[in-house]
């Protein structure tokens, strides 16, 4: 067991890193513990003149009323509905580009493909959604695309059936090549032997990436799949907020978007606290499931 004066000598040595990580770790001790603090509110009829702690308690109330409303199941499924949407197409396509770029002979070919397909994540939710906003437009590109097949222009962010395609379709674009990142960094630890014994053996590609390159990274996406399922509720309610409108709420509003209007807009705090917390516990039990479900079928988990 290491002395006292060892460990501090240690510490020393490493002190630069140390410094290095009291960035993040301040980040989330002020932005993601402390505010635990105020998950009491949603228990509570929360006033802002009397305060947190002398506000009276309600117990489970502001949940009741959440659960019993008729807008409960509309936001729910919306809810549940695009994060599997989300899941079914935009958790395969990383993985799919990994494995593609992975079997680019051409490296110079390979690293524009990576740079193009990297840019997206680097640019800001608004411009995306501004640029969704300008290219669907009744005199966007896509309209105008349209039109030279002798269609009629759609306001496409107006109607609610195609709200699902364009946030998902959207967010596969942006995001697919920086997640892709991941499993690009998995596949370098393939052994180059087994992918050669396979060749000689007279598999050919496709026999390869079946046998070889997908079994191999199957626990960082078993990992990354379980990460996934446990954000299934928190969709990022920025890119809703700013694409929907009232005559989308029917497929677009989420509980994200709907603690919004409630907390921030309605001044409801503490039945919009009750309603993120909930979201936030259906997101817990979701993971814990999902690592068990993990475990038992490719011993594979996050814990």
């Amino acid at each position: 067991m290491p002395s006292k004066s060892h460990t501090l000598q240690r510490i020393k040595r490493s002190r630069y890193l140390y410094l290095i990580l009291l960035l993040p770790f301040a980040y989330y001790v002020l932005f993601h513990y402390l505010p635990i603090y105020g998950v009491i509110v949603a228990f509570k009829d929360y006033n802002i003149v009397k305060g947190i702690m002398k506000s009276p308690w309600v117990g489970l109330k502001w949940f009741a009323k959440f659960v019993s409303e008729p807008y409960f199941w509309k936001v729910l499924r919306n809810t549940f509905l695009m994060s599997i949407y989300n899941i079914l197409w935009g958790f395969p396509v990383p993985i799919l580009l990994a494995v593609m770029l992975n079997e680019l002979g051409n490296e110079k070919f390979k690293r524009i493909i990576q740079s193009i397909t990297y840019l997206p994540h680097f640019i800001s939710t608004v411009v995306v959604c501004g640029m969704l906003v300008n290219l669907l437009s009744s005199e966007g590109l896509f309209n105008q695309i349209l039109g030279s097949f002798g269609a009629e222009p759609r306001q496409f962010l107006m109607l609610p059936g195609y709200f699902r395609t364009i946030y998902v379709s959207s967010g596969v674009w942006q995001t697919a090549g920086w997640t892709s990142i991941i499993y690009l960094a998995a596949l370098t630890g393939i052994d180059p032997e087994i992918l050669d014994a396979a060749t000689i053996d007279g598999a050919s590609r496709t026999q390869r990436i079946r046998h070889v390159t997908i079994p191999a990274i199957t626990p960082v996406i078993s990992t990354m799949l379980i990460m996934n399922l446990g954000r299934m509720l928190n969709l990022g309610y920025e890119k809703v907020l700013l694409l929907y409108n009232g005559s989308t709420y029917e497929t677009a509003d989420i509980i994200s978007t709907y603690v919004y209007r409630r907390g921030i807009l309605g001044n409801s705090f503490s039945y919009a606290t009750a309603v993120g917390l909930f979201q936030s516990v259906i997101g817990v039990i979701i993971l814990v499931a999902a690592n068990r479900v993990s475990r038992r079928i490719s011993e594979t988990g996050l814990w």
